[in-house]
């Protein structure tokens, strides 16, 4: 999921946040690592309105965010850096999200994300316990 939001501001961040999360199965969705940001100055509204506990990296530890960090190395191809973001559309960015999540991923034994998203889904509509080896690679980023 990408989401493109007015300002980097808490207030707006966080609604996209609340707003993005309710797409998701709330099994799927239980934590979110953030940098140090100001842009989540207001994560306790965020927990409240979700339950998804906010953790929050070290600072100058980009390894406590490993899977975030090489998705964005990877978002990179899609959206280089010093792109201006405000050019794209909803649309747009969520057409890169979509080709995103459909490249096979080496740390999913070569499932793309989107096809390890179904699996969960699909084992939670079953009623199966859901114990993924690894969490699916999806990416939630705000521009």
């Amino acid at each position: 999921m990408l989401v493109n939001v007015a300002n980097k501001d808490a207030e707006s961040v966080i609604s996209a946040l609340i707003k993005s999360s309710k797409r998701l199965p709330r099994e799927l969705y239980k934590s979110l690592t953030w940098d140090r940001g100001k842009e989540l100055a207001d994560h306790a509204r965020l927990t409240m309105s979700t339950d998804v506990e906010v953790y929050f990296c070290d600072s100058q530890s980009p390894w406590q965010r490993g899977s975030n960090e090489n998705a964005n190395r990877l978002l990179r191809q899609y959206l280089p850096r010093g792109t201006d973001l405000s050019v794209h559309s909803q649309t747009k960015l969520s057409t890169i999200a979509r080709q995103f999540n459909e490249r096979p991923r080496k740390t999913l034994q070569y499932q793309t994300p989107a096809e390890k998203f179904a699996q969960c889904v699909a084992a939670i509509s079953c009623g199966h316990q859901l114990i993924p080896p690894r969490k699916p690679d999806i990416l939630l980023l705000l521009l």
